[in-house]
């Protein structure tokens, strides 16, 4: 799901992604803002809570002055401020791992299936149920919300984050700069697999010195046919699976082809050589020195994409729409464990996903210095918007933000036809618990730190590392951990007549 305002795929290249990846869309800017909380105008008596909200993207430069302004609001409508801080995708998860261990001050998190992990930080008492707050401030939420996404998100039982009301399946698409495929006439109709991009790949490397022909980051996983327990660890079954096997990634053959190819454009130079350890190419996105990469999708995606560069993309499937845990919860927003002011945190998501004046200054900005409207609900970025460029999947409810000047009148019900077009994935409502096996887990994901990136992106040889990652993640538990997800997988299926 690209990482940018008017772009909301998942980390993009992944997965985005974004999730990416990612609208009440005919109300006026001036509407839909009387849906403040218990402490909403008037409510000037009890001291000003202030909200400390981390979320996930590339630090902006206009951060600071466009949280000033959203102070204002916010403290009109539900007397309380709220303090946002931004911590890049590559680094989000590991560095709130570590904020939310120590007890550090927060109110209100960025969590998804692939960020700083929803499930397992739930369970872990990192995130406050608020089954009750949803109740008491959070009814906009509910009604504005696909019931999908509160339903599908539950853990145990129970609500611990807010999704983002966006696409619910997950489409992966290739994305090209269009600039160079007119340039070089390129047919990206006849792309779809991985190995299939290798004559347009070939091509630009060959022309173009100065570009990258396939923009990845260190996060990057090739896409093979599997449904995973848990985001980017080696325990998944089939797609089209109809025992519901769990199988090793490590022990398949689409691993070893995937990996081969990744090595062969890897060696051709097709990939960056630091690509293990890039965390972002958002240099390569604002100077247009990329050709191709991968991205979560959503109806008129590259409307978005293209206002988000200043120049045109262009896209083709990589695989089907499926439905999967992490795209449901793919987007949301969580409430701190140890939040002084879960009620008023509570009633910020609710005005955040309810307000479209609220909602589109956090995600575009102020308009007249980052946007300016172009009519009751479409707008045009300004030159500025470069300062503020948010990624607009991760901020809340799509579907009240302001279309772009070339998105159709009609976009947010192409969104809802998306969302009944998706095929849902075999592991579509299972949540893993991992207590048992919290130890292996751990060693796992150790082992994983060590080979998966370098592994994914072509820059070991597959031939020799496929079979060492393999001996340390078994030698890890990973043999346990398959034993257990398979035991608690055929509960599952028994008890919901898979």
């Amino acid at each position: 799901m690209s990482r940018k305002r008017k772009s909301f795929s998942l980390v993009l290249t992944t997965l985005l992604a974004t999730t990416l990846v990612v609208s009440a869309c005919g109300s006026k800017a001036d509407n839909g803002t009387n849906t403040a909380g218990s402490g909403g105008e008037g409510a000037s008596n009890e001291p000003t809570a202030e909200l400390i909200w981390y979320t996930i993207g590339v630090p902006q430069k206009d951060l600071a002055l466009v949280n000033e302004e959203i102070n204002k609001y916010t403290k009109e409508k539900i007397n309380a401020t709220v303090d946002i801080k931004m911590i890049d995708f590559g680094d989000y998860t590991q560095k709130m791992q570590v904020m939310a261990a120590s007890g550090e001050p927060m109110d209100i998190m960025f969590t998804a299936s692939w960020a700083f992990d929803y499930v397992q930080n739930a369970r872990k008492g990192a995130f406050m149920e608020i089954d009750e707050l949803l109740e008491k401030h959070g009814q906009g939420i509910k009604e504005t919300l696909d019931p999908a996404f509160l339903e599908g998100s539950k853990v145990d039982g129970h609500n611990y984050g807010v999704p983002a009301n966006k696409e619910l399946p997950a489409q992966e698409v290739w994305r090209f700069n269009d600039e160079l495929v007119k340039k070089y006439n390129l047919d990206i109709k006849s792309v779809r697999s991985m190995e299939s991009l290798e004559p347009l790949l070939k091509t630009i490397k060959e022309n173009e010195p100065d570009v990258t022909p396939l923009a990845l980051v260190k996060d990057f996983m090739p896409l093979m046919p599997f449904d995973y327990v848990i985001e980017k660890l080696p325990m998944a079954v089939y797609l089209d699976t109809k025992d519901y096997k769990v199988v090793n990634l490590f022990e398949t053959p689409e691993l070893k082809s995937a990996l081969d190819t990744m090595r062969k454009f890897y060696q051709a130079g097709y990939i960056s050589p630091e690509v293990a350890t890039t965390t972002s190419v958002e240099d390569l996105y604002k100077s247009g020195k990329w050709f191709t990469d991968r991205a979560s999708t959503q109806p008129l995606a590259e409307n978005l994409w293209s206002a988000s560069y200043g120049y045109p993309v262009t896209t083709t499937p990589a695989g089907d729409a499926y439905t999967f845990n992490w795209s449901v919860m793919g987007s949301m927003q969580a409430i701190s464990a140890n939040s002084e002011h879960p009620e008023k945190a509570m009633e910020f998501l609710n005005l955040l996903n309810t307000d479209p004046v609220l909602r589109n200054m956090v995600d575009s900005g102020i308009e007249g210095t980052h946007y300016e409207k172009i009519g009751d609900n479409k707008m045009k970025n300004l030159p500025d918007a470069k300062n503020y460029d948010m990624p607009t999947f991760s901020l809340g409810n799509l579907l009240i933000t302001y279309l772009n000047e070339n998105d159709p009148d009609n976009k947010w019900e192409l969104f809802k036809e998306f969302n009944e077009s998706g095929i849902d994935a075999p592991l579509l409502g299972f949540n893993f618990d991992a207590t048992k096996v919290s130890k292996e887990i751990a060693a796992v994901q150790n082992v994983k730190e060590e080979y998966w990136s370098s592994l994914m992106t072509g820059t070991v040889d597959p031939a020799t590392y496929i079979a060492k990652a393999n001996e340390k993640f078994k030698a890890a538990g990973l043999d346990t951990v398959i034993a257990e997800v398979q035991s608690q997988l055929d509960a599952w299926r028994a008890a919901n007549n898979k």
